[in-house]
């Protein structure tokens, strides 16, 4: 961090590789949707790993990323309907919101600390519906201020459209804001926004984290980073 932005008063968090592993439900409902549309087989599959490499942009993303992929290997004729599979992803998700996933061993802990020192807001690509099942299914709302989901195309991160509103709805500048995430689109975002940036390094980000980014290892960091960013001062780990 180069020092020039404000001291963070309030913290968004991406979601899925940040708060939770949920890529095993993600890779759940998509193969439910795909089986429902009837293509995948009963038995076919695309595996959690397959699925991890795609997750980061919002379920209509991943939808199409599976489609390509399918099309590529001549599995898939152009009758696809992305707002059918679209339909039956989400329904599999309310359903079972995390079933499989789990929230990541330490971050119900740092996010208490970090509840009593400021507000706390998700910020995540994933639709904003989608987000609170998940949410509630892993027991954080409690530490939550906000949810901020990407229910139109222009608020995917990395534009700064969710932070912006968060900020804005927290009465904060956006450079009193610390972005947490395992991605580049995260790490965007912030910069787009003008708000301080967190990596971590558990989640299912791809690329190099930014050299203005705090870089957090595990989530028993999180409250150390975050006190240090309110003085608007920098922490490398694990380098």
């Amino acid at each position: 961090m180069t020092g020039s932005k404000l001291p963070v008063k309030a913290v968004a968090l991406d979601l899925d590789g940040t708060l939770v592993d949920s890529a095993p439900d993600i890779a759940h409902a998509l193969n439910h949707a795909l089986r429902e549309a009837r293509l995948l087989g009963g038995m076919d599959s695309f595996d959690v790993a397959a699925v991890r490499g795609w997750v980061g942009d919002g379920p209509d993303a991943l939808i199409a990323r599976a489609i390509a992929f399918m099309r590529a290997r001549g599995d898939v004729t152009a009758h696809a309907d992305p707002a059918a599979l679209r339909r039956g992803f989400d329904a599999a998700t309310l359903a079972a919101p995390l079933g499989l996933g789990t929230v990541y061993a330490g971050m119900e802990a740092a996010l208490r600390e970090l509840a009593a020192w400021c507000p706390l807001v998700v910020v995540t690509n994933k639709p904003t519906a989608l987000a609170r099942a998940v949410i509630a299914a892993a027991n954080l709302s409690p530490y939550l201020t906000a949810v901020y989901g990407a229910d139109r195309r222009e608020d995917r991160k990395p534009g700064p459209a969710l932070l912006a509103r968060a900020a804005h709805d927290l009465g904060r500048a956006p450079g009193e804001l610390l972005m947490v995430g395992d991605s580049i689109a995260d790490m965007g975002a912030a910069r787009a926004a003008g708000a301080h940036a967190a990596w971590v390094s558990w989640g299912y980000g791809h690329g190099e984290p930014p050299t203005d980014a705090y870089f957090i290892d595990a989530p028993d960091q999180l409250a150390a980073v975050v006190r240090l960013a309110m003085q608007a001062r920098p922490l490398v780990t694990g380098q």
